[in-house]
């Protein structure tokens, strides 16, 4: 959350659709993790239909007032943290930098 722009963030199963944790406010936590949980599960399926033998590092959904971005947790599969966006008052460039730190610095 200490993200510029952040408005809500979770930790997700992806294999359950289950949130496991959340911070911020402006929208039901709950369903944008299962819903979110399906963008995951079809981009997963794709790559490896494709036999892409390549790692998912993000996933970034552009909309007008905000963005959203997933990123799977490398170091536990079946999990993805999950940031909402203001943007006008975020840099996304360095929104996924540290978004990528934060999944680096996740302990399990």
């Amino acid at each position: 959350m200490q993200i510029d722009g952040a408005k809500a963030v979770a930790l997700v199963d992806y294999e359950s659709g289950m949130l496991l944790g959340e911070a911020g406010s402006g929208m039901d936590m709950e369903v944008a993790a299962a819903g979110n949980t399906e963008v995951i599960r079809a981009k997963m399926k794709t790559a490896a239909s494709l036999n892409l033998n390549d790692t998912i590092e993000d996933i970034l959904i552009s909309l007008g007032t905000a963005y959203h971005i997933l990123r799977p947790v490398a170091k536990k599969k079946g999990l993805f943290l999950y940031l909402v966006l203001d943007r006008n008052k975020s840099n996304l460039a360095l929104a996924r930098r540290k978004v990528q730190d934060v999944e680096g610095a996740l302990v399990m």
